[in-house]
């Protein structure tokens, strides 16, 4: 067994990153980054303090929009069509989640599609499935960098999902039926979902129940890839597999902590500075 070091992945990424920024600023194009926060979510809070410390790291322009919770959703998305048209801006993106009176849906598609870091918008999502991808959701571009850095061959193996959201089991499909997987992705109304998990050569598991897979959900020698982020008893940061356990049946898996989560992050700024670069030649 070996373990998938996402937080070492994430700093060697940052470093060429910061390099290929430092070359893009040369020729007077600063990536900018702007991140609208909605209110006092405490998680959220944290998520745009990480995004925020990484983005000025890199030398991006990078600003953190605060607004209060009681906002008007017209005047939240005037908020967002003032960045659209500021060219100063490559990357938007609406903290989510957001409060009950705001449509996230409106909000998604009020962003420009070229500046939807996130990958959220309909069109992007669209264009991910035909396989011409111009923005891709962090998490699971994040995945996809592992796989390829741990030498991982995907070409013909079994590739279980469970989890069907926008954020992470749906593009997660999309992305590794290009890699030549097949793929099934599995959710809570599966049936017998132990019979389908134990065929898996690549288990990516983003269900949000903490430590709900156990080693006799796994298939000798898979890899598994461990997106969730849950509070155990204790306040502790678990995933959704149980690390100890699982790790002893396992060929490759990411801990929780340091391993999917510093990685979206870094995909999230990769994809500012790609938004950027293409500025160049438009």
């Amino acid at each position: 067994m070996a373990i998938i070091d996402g937080k070492a992945l994430a700093e060697k990424m940052q470093a060429d990153l910061k390099t290929k920024t430092d070359k893009l600023i040369k020729k007077g194009i600063t990536p900018g980054l702007v991140v609208i926060l909605v209110g006092e979510d405490p998680a959220s809070q944290v998520y745009v303090k990480n995004k925020e410390r990484v983005a000025n790291n890199l030398g991006f322009n990078s600003v953190v929009r605060r607004v209060e919770e009681t906002i008007s959703e017209a005047d939240l998305l005037k908020i967002i069509n003032q960045y659209n048209l500021d060219s100063q801006f490559h990357g938007i993106l609406v903290q989510l989640p957001l409060p009950k009176h705001i449509d996230e849906e409106k909000v998604l598609l009020t962003i420009d599609p070229q500046k939807d870091v996130d990958g959220f918008h309909p069109l992007n999502m669209g264009k991910l499935w035909e396989g011409n991808p111009l923005m891709i959701p962090s998490t699971p571009a994040g995945i996809m960098e592992m796989f390829k850095e741990y030498n991982v061959d995907l070409t013909g193996k079994n590739a279980v999902i469970i989890g069907r959201s926008n954020i992470v089991g749906k593009p997660m499909a999309a992305l590794l039926l290009q890699e030549n997987a097949t793929v099934t992705i599995t959710h809570s109304k599966t049936k017998d979902l132990k019979d389908v998990t134990k065929q898996a050569d690549i288990l990516v598991v983003a269900i949000g129940v903490g430590h709900f897979i156990t080693a006799d959900f796994v298939k000798n020698g898979a890899v598994v890839i461990d997106v969730g982020m849950n509070r155990n008893g204790e306040g502790k940061l678990i995933g959704d597999v149980k690390f100890d356990e699982v790790s002893g049946v396992a060929s490759l898996i990411t801990p929780v902590p340091g391993g999917v989560g510093p990685m979206t992050i870094t995909m999230l700024m990769e994809q500012t500075y790609q938004a950027a670069w293409r500025t160049i030649n438009d």
